[in-house]
């Protein structure tokens, strides 16, 4: 006998539970079918953000700025700490604590409202009447069926593979292997200068290894606005320390039990390198296997993700997707947004999403953000802009907390002054960019920012201040 449900979602990560709660509070009878399990094989909540991705990244990216501080910043504060060594295994032990804690307390939130949990891989089968028929699988053996009205499939992502490169995780890592890497390599290599990469090979050179970063395209993070990824480029190689190059055409990879050899090319000249461990971070790709698309004749689209419309629906009546999964960025907090969005128009209700006011983070020290248009894309879209930029290197509380390094950029509509773009590296923007999330938001202009009263001393003033300057106003530049 199969259980009824209103909604089922499938995939529990942070676009899939929050769909599940918000349908749950809404009055839907749910249930959310999960499959992946933690290295004790326990079930584990959270899916890929949670267990192996943005969560342990920053647990392991705080410990090891610590052990760097104490180092190398200490001193400067008056405090002095010899001999200083790095425990990574307590250091792994604390990182997945703080998972364990995260992944009971979405499990608490399903109890709290309601929402079956269920473990296993999800497989949508046929279509019953108005109803849809889900197996749900635990290593190879059905362990349930399920019935739905309307079914999210929330599955993410999975990392992208090099050709002929078999991932092992020891000594050839994905995301996955990077952040359980039992001891500090003395070389690290990294296919790959985007998120993961970066943020992972901040870590392991912050903890000793000497850390090589082959990326194809020629441009550094092309995505960002252009004046930031300089000065971020500038930052992560010669104070960080990463060996960053540029236009790398990748050859054979050889691994051994001892060793990895990469050769490449750069430039016209042939190189190869030999690393203890290698990191392969080129991208991620659409999550579908074992969905069951073929069985109920769900689309995919020519890259292999759900195709669905503006309101991610896809080409089947009562069936949503949304994440990684679909087209967008991949970013956990867009996924959560749309799942929120799609219980809410099973509802009845009219939600939107905006993909233009969508924050980008990246965590490396210093961090990286932005949100909006860039200045590059404005150019090319032939929209008349102004711009204002402000620094870190003067503002009080960041040079007291001793990470004066820094440049925050606001770009605004030169007939409207609405604000366009906000783009910033330094201390914290991890937290500043929502200052122009919010903004763009509400449709503000420059001014209206340039007029809110900013705390003294706090590293937002440096907001303010680019907003200033944006009407040529700067009063501390």
């Amino acid at each position: 006998m199969s259980q009824q449900f209103d909604v089922v979602v499938i995939g529990g990560g942070p676009g899939g539970y929050v769909a599940a709660i918000r349908a749950a509070q809404l009055g839907f009878s749910t249930a959310c079918v999960d499959a992946f399990k933690n290295p004790e094989g326990k079930p584990s909540l959270g899916g890929t953000c949670l267990n192996v991705g943005c969560i342990p990244s920053k647990a392991l990216l705080q410990s090891s700025e610590n052990f760097h501080a104490i180092q190398h910043e200490f001193a400067n504060h008056g405090i002095t700490a010899s001999s200083a060594k790095i425990d990574v295994a307590k250091m792994l032990e604390r990182k997945n604590g703080i998972i364990s804690k995260n992944a009971a307390g979405i499990s608490f939130l399903f109890k709290k409202n309601k929402v079956a949990n269920i473990h296993g891989l999800g497989t949508l089968k046929a279509r019953q009447g108005e109803k849809w028929l889900i197996e749900v699988s635990d290593n190879g053996a059905v362990v349930d069926t399920l019935e739905a009205t309307h079914v999210i499939l929330a599955t993410g992502s999975t990392p992208r593979q090099l050709p002929g490169v078999p991932t092992d995780n020891h000594m050839v890592l994905d995301n996955e292997g990077a952040l359980a890497l039992s001891a500090v390599p003395k070389r690290l290599g990294v296919i790959g200068a985007g998120v993961i990469g970066l943020e992972m090979g901040s870590v392991w050179k912050r903890l000793g290894a000497e850390v090589t970063i082959l990326e194809a395209a020629p441009t550094f993070l092309a995505a960002a606005d252009q004046q930031i990824a300089k000065e971020a480029f500038k930052a992560l190689t010669k104070d960080t320390g990463l060996d960053i190059k540029l236009g790398v055409k990748i050859g054979e990879i050889k691994a051994t039990k001892k060793h990895v050899t990469v050769n490449y090319e750069l430039n016209g000249e042939s190189h190869a390198v030999e690393f203890d461990k290698l990191i392969v971070s080129i991208g991620r790709v659409p999550n579908t296997a074992g969905l069951g698309a073929d069985n109920v004749g769900l689309q995919l689209d020519e890259r292999g993700f759900i195709a669905v419309d503006d309101h991610c629906h896809t080409n089947l009546p009562g069936i949503w997707a949304i994440g990684d999964v679909v087209r967008g960025p991949m970013l956990a907090h867009k996924a959560s947004e749309e799942g929120v969005a799609v219980a809410e128009r099973i509802a009845g209700q009219k939600p939107h999403v905006d993909f233009g006011v969508i924050p980008w983070v990246i965590y490396t020290s210093p961090e990286i953000a932005w949100v909006g248009k860039t200045e590059e894309q404005l150019k090319a879209e032939g929209i008349e802009y102004k711009k204002g930029t402000s620094g870190f290197g003067a503002n009080g509380r960041a040079l007291g907390m001793g990470h004066a390094q820094g440049t925050v950029k606001l770009l605004a509509c030169a007939k409207t002054d609405r604000i366009l773009g906000l783009h910033m590296i330094g201390p914290m923007v991890s937290e500043l960019v929502s200052e122009g999330v919010v903004s763009m938001e509400f449709k503000a202009a420059s001014e209206d920012l340039a007029r809110i009263i900013h705390a003294h001393p706090s590293l937002s003033e440096v907001v303010h201040e680019a907003a200033l300057a944006a009407d040529k106003r700067a009063l501390h530049g």
